[in-house]
C-alpha cells in the first residue's frame, strides 16, 4: 500500500512539473525547427531532390524488361511454330527478355545528374533560410512575451506605491492636512492602474497564445516561458564596420546561395537543351522463345512404293523428256514436342545498335534552347537583385540596431530624469506642497518611462540578434 502511494505521488509530481514547465528561448527555437509545418515542407523538398538524383543515376543503368504471354486460339489461325494457317484449337505461349543501354545522348545523362546535385543543394539552402526565418519569428514572439511580462511587473510595482499613497493620503485627509479631492484623485489613479494591469495581463496571454500557435502547441493554458536572465549580451557585433558585416552576409546568407544555385541550374538546363542537337547512340539485346501444343507433320517414305518417277524437264533441241526418281513420301501427324524442348528449339536472339541523328523537329529544340537562355538571363538578374536586396537589408538592420541602441540609451536617461522628478514630486506631495493631480501626472510619466525602457531594451535585443544572423551566427547559437 505504501509503495502504491509513493508511486502515485511520484507520478503526480512528474505531472505537476510538466504542467509547470517554463520554456527557454532555445527550447522554443529547437522545438519550432523540429515541428513547424513550413520547415517540414522544406524538408520534403530535399527528399524530392534525392528522388530526382536517384532517377538521374538510373539513366546510367541499362534498361531490362521481361515479357511473357499465353493464349488459346480456335478456328483458322497461324501456328507460331510452323507459321502455317491451321483450322484447329491450340494453346501457345511466348516469352522474351530485352535489354537496352544508351551509349551517348549528347551528355544529357551527365548533365541531369549534375543538375540533381545542384537542385538538392538549392533545396538545402531554402531549408536553412526557412529555419532562420522561423527562428526570428520565434525570437520576436518570445521577446514580446517577456516585454509584456516586464511591463506588467512595472505596473504592479507602481500600483503598490499608489496603494501606499492612498493609505497615506487617507491619513492626511482625516487629519485635515489635505483636501478630500486629493484622495479621490489618487483613487482614480489606482482604478486606472488596475485597468492597465488587466490589459497587460491580457496582452501576456495573447502573446503566449501567439507563440504557442507558432510552435504548434495546443495546451495554451499551461504554456509559459522562462522570463528571467534575458539581457543585452555580446553587443560587439554592433561595433563592427558595416562592410565587414555585409561581406560576411554575402558569404553565409542563404538568399545569395539560393540565387547562385538558380543560376547554376539555368546554366545546366541550357546545356541539357543543347545536348538535344547531338546524335543519340544506343545498344540493344533481345532474347525470345515460343511454344505451341499443336501437333506437327513429318514426311514419311511409303514402304510399299518408296519412289516415284517424275519428269523434271526436256532436252533442248530434241524435246526428249528428262525423267528422275523421287522419294514417295506422305505427311504423318506427330504430337507436339515437350514444352522444355520447344523453348530451346524455338528461341532466338537479336542485338545491335541504334543511331538517331536529329535533323529537323519543328524548331522544338531551338525553341527549348532559346527558352533556357532567357531563363539563364532571368536568373542572373535575380542574383543581382538578391545581392542588392541583401545589401539594403543588412544596411537597414545595421541602422536599426544602431538606432535601437540610441533609443535604449535615451530611454535610460529619460528614466533617470523621471525618477528624480517623481521623487521630488513625492517629497512635495508628502509635505502638502503639491496637489494629487500633479503628483499623479509625475507618477504616470515615471511609469511610462519604465515601460518605454522595457520596449527599447527588447527592441534593441531583437535587432541585435537580427544583425548577428546576417553576420553568419546560426539561429540556435544566438545568445540572450
Amino acid at each position: 500500500m505504501k509503495k502504491s502511494i509513493i508511486i502515485i505521488l511520484l507520478l503526480f509530481g512528474v505531472f505537476a512539473q510538466a504542467q509547470n514547465k517554463k520554456w527557454t528561448l532555445k527550447e522554443c527555437v529547437v522545438y519550432a525547427l523540429e515541428n513547424n509545418i513550413s520547415v517540414k515542407q522544406s524538408e520534403l523538398d530535399i527528399e524530392i531532390a534525392d528522388i530526382e538524383k536517384l532517377t538521374a543515376k538510373g539513366n546510367f543503368i541499362p534498361s531490362l524488361n521481361a515479357g511473357a504471354g499465353v493464349s488459346e486460339n480456335t478456328g483458322l489461325s497461324f501456328n507460331p511454330i510452323t507459321n502455317n494457317a491451321q483450322t484447329t484449337t491450340f494453346l501457345s505461349a511466348s516469352g522474351s527478355i530485352n535489354m537496352g543501354y544508351t551509349l551517348f545522348d549528347g551528355l544529357r545523362n551527365i548533365r541531369q545528374l549534375q543538375r540533381a546535385d545542384i537542385s538538392k543543394l538549392s533545396s538545402q539552402y531554402r531549408l536553412d533560410k526557412m529555419k532562420d526565418d522561423i527562428s526570428l519569428f520565434v525570437a520576436n514572439g518570445y521577446l514580446t512575451v517577456i516585454l509584456n511580462k516586464a511591463n506588467l511587473e512595472v505596473l504592479r510595482s507602481q500600483n503598490d506605491v499608489t496603494k501606499e499613497q492612498i493609505q497615506r493620503t487617507q491619513e492626511l485627509v482625516d487629519a485635515g492636512s489635505l483636501p478630500r479631492g486629493d484622495l479621490l484623485e489618487i483613487r482614480a489613479t489606482d482604478a486606472s492602474e488596475q485597468q492597465s494591469i488587466i490589459n497587460a495581463e491580457n496582452n501576456i496571454q495573447i502573446s503566449l497564445i501567439s507563440l504557442a500557435q507558432l510552435l504548434l502547441i495546443k495546451d495554451y493554458e499551461n504554456f509559459d516561458i522562462e522570463d528571467e536572465g534575458y539581457d543585452i549580451v555580446d553587443a560587439s557585433i554592433a561595433d563592427k564596420d558595416i562592410s565587414e558585416i555585409l561581406a560576411k552576409a554575402k558569404e553565409s546568407r542563404s538568399e545569395i546561395k539560393i540565387a547562385e544555385q538558380s543560376v547554376e541550374l539555368a546554366e545546366m538546363d541550357l546545356k541539357i537543351a543543347k545536348g538535344a542537337n547531338l546524335p543519340t547512340l544506343s545498344a540493344f539485346f533481345g532474347y525470345n522463345t515460343r511454344y505451341a501444343n499443336t501437333p506437327g507433320f513429318i514426311q514419311q517414305v511409303d514402304p510399299n512404293n518408296p519412289t516415284v518417277t517424275q519428269q523434271i524437264g526436256t532436252v533442248q533441241g530434241t524435246g526428249q523428256a528428262v525423267i528422275s526418281e523421287f522419294p514417295n513420301t506422305f505427311a504423318v501427324e506427330v504430337a507436339a514436342d515437350p514444352f522444355i524442348d520447344q523453348l530451346y528449339q524455338n528461341d532466338g536472339i537479336g542485338y545491335g545498335l541504334n543511331l538517331n541523328i536529329p535533323i529537323l523537329n519543328g524548331f522544338n529544340t531551338k525553341g527549348s534552347i532559346q527558352r533556357s537562355k532567357v531563363s539563364l538571363e532571368r536568373s542572373k538578374f535575380q542574383l543581382e537583385q538578391a545581392e542588392l536586396d541583401l545589401e539594403s537589408t543588412v544596411y537597414q538592420a545595421y541602422v536599426d540596431a544602431k538606432g535601437a541602441l540610441k533609443s535604449y540609451e535615451a530611454a535610460k536617461l529619460a528614466l533617470e530624469s523621471q525618477q528624480l522628478a517623481y521623487n521630488y514630486a513625492k517629497e512635495r506631495y508628502d509635505v502638502g506642497l503639491t496637489n494629487a493631480f500633479d503628483f499623479s501626472q509625475s507618477k504616470l510619466r515615471f511609469d511610462n518611462s519604465k515601460i518605454e525602457l522595457n520596449r527599447a531594451k527588447y527592441d534593441y535585443i531583437f535587432k541585435l540578434k537580427v544583425l548577428e544572423l546576417y553576420f553568419g551566427i546560426p539561429a540556435t547559437e544566438l545568445k540572450f
